[in-house]
């Protein structure tokens, strides 16, 4: 009667409610009598009634646990309106007859490149402004990339043919966006690691990084037949290397940087003021 992804959320569901009620009645106040809110009916009814005739505790997680019950409660019910995409179920309102089977997808990186955006998104909350934009770049690049990779895998029955579609419409626009997206990050986290170290360190990364990427270059353009899957795996390595130092940096914050030109400036001006003081005395003598 029941498809196994509804008896799964709803599961889920389930769960939720009976961890919200107890976590509303054991986050309680702890002091007095009504410790842990055992007790307590006040905060019994409240747990019950999700905080409309009582307390609940700690209101963040009392939330966080119901929302996780509501949710896979739409979702059971979703999947039981859909029948799990059942084959079965779809052929009895098709006159019978089975839908085209689908072809399997492409290969696909960017759930990995959306998990890292969703985690500088996270630290950005927290600590900069600058990695708070830059994980919301990321997850909006993911998101559209995805929607136009589900597309084209399904667009038609040939996986050769829905590659080149997809390259057909979305190369033009990949190339140029992502290559200044990448480019205006990469130059943002240089900055972040370039004012947290001290000069010289500076000085001594800008080097190194400035030889790898040279290096690389040569590397990739002496090689007779590079795999596409290594160079993805190399650039994609360096990109996460870099944003985590990048990250790390912004949270570390910026070194001291003097200002030697203002302090020159203040002592040339003690400088002047004395001299002036000692013509005026100069000046009262006579």
């Amino acid at each position: 009667m029941f498809s196994p992804g509804f008896r799964l959320f709803m599961g889920f569901a389930v769960f939720g409610l009976i961890t919200a009620f107890l976590y509303g009645v054991v986050t309680g106040d702890g002091g007095g009598a009504d410790y842990l809110g055992f007790i307590d009916s006040e905060v019994w009814v409240g747990a019950a009634s999700l905080g409309w005739s009582g307390g609940v505790g700690d209101h963040v997680g009392y939330v966080i646990l119901v929302m996780f019950a509501i949710v896979s409660a739409g979702l059971a019910i979703m999947l039981t309106a859909f029948r799990d995409a059942d084959t079965d179920a779809v052929s009895e309102l098709n006159n019978g007859q089975l839908p085209p089977a689908q072809s399997p997808v492409a290969y696909n990186y960017w759930p990995a490149i959306g998990a890292l955006g969703l985690g500088t998104l996270v630290i950005g909350l927290v600590t900069h402004s600058a990695i708070f934009t830059v994980g919301l770049i990321i997850l909006i690049t993911t998101a559209f990339e995805l929607m136009m990779s589900a597309w084209s895998d399904r667009a038609t029955g040939d996986p050769i043919a829905n590659a080149e579609l997809r390259n057909r419409l979305m190369k033009p626009i990949e190339v140029p966006v992502l290559g200044t997206v990448g480019i205006a990050v990469a130059v943002l986290c240089a900055s972040r690691i370039f004012l947290t170290v001290s000069k010289s360190w500076a000085i001594w990364i800008a080097v190194i990084m400035s030889a790898v990427v040279f290096l690389g270059a040569v590397a990739f353009a002496l090689a007779e037949k590079v795999n596409r899957n290594i160079v993805a795996g190399i650039l994609a390595i360096g990109a996460v290397g870099l944003l985590t130092s990048g990250v790390v940096s912004a949270v570390i914050g910026e070194r001291d940087i003097s200002h030697h030109h203002t302090s020159e400036y203040h002592e040339g001006d003690g400088e002047h003021h004395e001299g002036d003081g000692e013509h005026h005395e100069g000046e009262s003598d006579k």
